[in-house]
């Protein structure tokens, strides 16, 4: 039977870390800004009634809109930025939640909260108010990631939503080995090792070494030992060729190398990626050290090195460097 609306079932989707910003201004003119300013309204301090009034509009998200999922908020921080210029109060909301769908709507409907509340504590001085510039200014979580307004965020919101920062990996060497038969042959794209490169980057690694070489298991044994030799990197890590097809050989390159298996590493790998999908299960991901080095290797899949690297860092790969180098926390 069809139905003109439905709530999307999210029954199925992993509990993950959420985030969003939202924005918005409302211009009181000169005379109700400096009332507003001093905290002299005759109905009182509209700022801290307003912070207030958007706590609880975000809380009541799912109250107004039909088909919004209630949500069991994990923060709301609502703050004010006095506009001296165009007589204006710009309102930022903040909210974050552990969620299978995104909590964007929450954050613009304490944004919207707080500024009606404004309104109503400000139309007695001045009735010729306006609304405007209401935007989501950033959102993370989930498989889309991190999306930031492409007109621009203030810093402290650049830096907010910046991915965590990780001491025990600035300066360190990493290296990077995409195994694939069609991406060597230049059928498609690295993307998985593009974005293996951007994250340890990210986490302020320095990549000393990037290949991408076809799915044979003596050329992957022999390009790992070439990049160690030559680079000594405190990290190695692979994408591709840990499945079950005939072609995943990875594992059975590298484990030979391992002078010292970790197989805590594949495990939590396994255990982690099955918040995403069952068929995490079937990856055979292993890890070890060789030398001095930490060798990880992970799917072949965008979406699995992204969720893989998360489950990585930024605790466990600075943990195992600092212990296979001999260095004190």
């Amino acid at each position: 039977m069809q139905t003109a609306f439905q709530m999307i079932d999210v029954g199925a989707k992993p509990v993950t870390y959420r985030l969003a910003a939202a924005s918005g201004e409302i211009a009181v003119g000169p005379e109700a800004f400096a009332l507003i300013r001093d905290r002299k309204l005759p109905k009182g301090d509209v700022l801290t009634l307003a912070e207030i009034a958007g706590i609880q509009g975000a809380k009541k998200a799912c109250e107004m809109i039909p088909l919004c999922h209630p949500m069991g908020l994990d923060m709301v921080r609502v703050t004010m930025e006095l506009l001296p210029e165009t007589h204006s109060v710009r309102v930022y909301c903040l909210a974050s939640v552990h969620a299978k769908t995104g909590i964007e709507m929450e954050a613009l409907a304490g944004v919207n909260a707080a500024l009606l509340t404004i309104w109503d504590l400000t139309k007695m001085v001045e009735a010729n108010l306006r609304i405007g510039h209401v935007r989501l200014l950033a959102k993370k979580g989930g498989k889309s990631g991190l999306w930031l307004n492409p007109e621009g965020v203030p810093a402290w919101i650049g830096e907010l939503f910046a991915p965590p920062v990780a001491p025990g990996l600035q300066g360190r060497k990493a290296a990077v080995l995409t195994l694939s038969d069609r991406a060597a042959s230049g059928e498609y794209a690295d993307d998985s090792g593009r974005l293996l490169k951007e994250t340890l980057e990210a986490f302020g690694c320095l990549i000393c070494d990037y290949r991408i070489i076809p799915d044979e298991r003596e050329g992957i044994a022999a390009a790992v030992k070439e990049m160690i030799g030559a680079h000594a990197p405190d990290v190695l890590v692979t994408t591709g060729g840990t499945g079950v097809s005939g072609r995943d050989v990875t594992p059975e390159a590298l484990t030979p190398l391992f002078d010292k298996p970790i197989p805590g590493v594949g495990e939590l790998l396994r255990l982690d990626g099955a918040q995403y999908t069952p068929l995490s299960w079937s990856s055979r991901a292993v890890g070890g050290v060789i030398g001095r080095t930490l060798v990880v290797t992970l799917p072949g899949n965008p979406g699995a090195v992204r969720e893989g690297l998360s489950a990585l860092l930024p605790k466990l790969v600075p943990h195992l460097i600092r212990i296979i180098r001999g260095e004190k926390a």
